[in-house]
């Protein structure tokens, strides 16, 4: 007998573990997803047009590559359609699905986290090829030298290189003559004076960046003591923390995407948003 077409689809878990299904899912591929669950769970492109609400028309022009699905609404239409598991949402970006215990990357899903890097250096070539991308660009750090301040910075190349539009930036910078500069430099065991020249050294070269004519520079001074380090890249944001012990770009590095319900995002975005409101304007 035919399957009913109007009951919920139960497909096999070992399909979301596959590596093929998993590479779907992150690259948001529902072409592949939806071939793979024809493959694996016998569902015909009907069936699964009925189970997501796509429609025939729809779900055969995503079946031929014809149709991307971006939206994450239909996106959740279509994790919750098929049933999907946690651990297959979190590979699109999704919240986990209402009323079900979470496991460990749903959790990471569910704040926002979808990727950990060791450190800066690991992170440098992703962080290097989503700023050549941006339109818009945020920086909250202390001293920023390793990140646009010299002319071998992380950032420096990609945001001063010609593009259709100037990319829009914005830097805060830890003020060299607070008590909190003077603080973090006995952190790190360095002397204020050299410790805040750094600091003096990457404001005289963003100067340097005024009149540039494919950047919209925009530099503030913050005057507490330095807990976070962020790099926003339209949507991207690449988190670190500073401490007693390590500097920005010696942390792990997270990062953080603007999907649904990701809290994280939103906190530093709005922490960001916050901390430029109070900062001190030099450019």
């Amino acid at each position: 007998m035919d399957t009913p077409l109007f009951v919920p689809v139960d497909l096999p878990d070992d399909l979301w573990g596959r590596d093929t299904m998993r590479q779907a899912l992150a690259a948001r591929d529902m072409t592949a997803v939806f071939r793979l669950v024809q493959q694996y769970g016998g569902l015909t492109q009907s069936r699964i047009g009925i189970a997501t609400g796509l429609g025939q028309g729809r779900t055969n022009e995503i079946f031929n590559g014809k149709r991307k699905i971006a939206s994450i609404e239909v996106l959740e239409r279509i994790a919750d359609g098929l049933a999907m598991p946690d651990r297959a949402r979190h590979l699109l970006g999704l919240a986990p699905a209402i009323g079900e215990p979470e496991d460990s990357e749903a959790q990471a899903a569910r704040i926002g986290i979808t990727r950990v890097f060791a450190s800066q250096a690991s992170a440098a070539k992703e962080i290097r090829d989503a700023a050549w991308q941006a339109a818009k660009v945020d920086l909250l750090a202390v001293r920023a030298l390793g990140l646009i301040g010299l002319n071998d910075s992380l950032l420096r190349e990609p945001l001063t290189t010609e593009r259709p539009q100037p990319v829009r930036a914005r830097v805060i910078l830890l003020d060299p003559d607070s008590s909190a500069a003077a603080h973090r430099a006995k952190e790190i065991g360095e002397s204020a004076e050299s410790f805040t020249a750094g600091i003096r050294l990457s404001v005289a070269r963003l100067r340097e960046l005024i009149d540039h004519p494919y950047l919209d520079l925009h530099v503030a001074l913050y005057s507490t003591l330095p807990t976070w380090r962020i790099i926003r890249l339209d949507n991207l944001i690449y988190l670190s923390m500073f401490n007693s012990t390590t500097e920005g770009h010696q942390s792990s590095i997270y990062r953080l995407t603007a999907a649904q319900y990701n809290m994280l995002h939103v906190g530093f975005t709005r922490q960001f948003e916050d901390l430029w409101t109070t900062a001190d304007r030099l450019i």
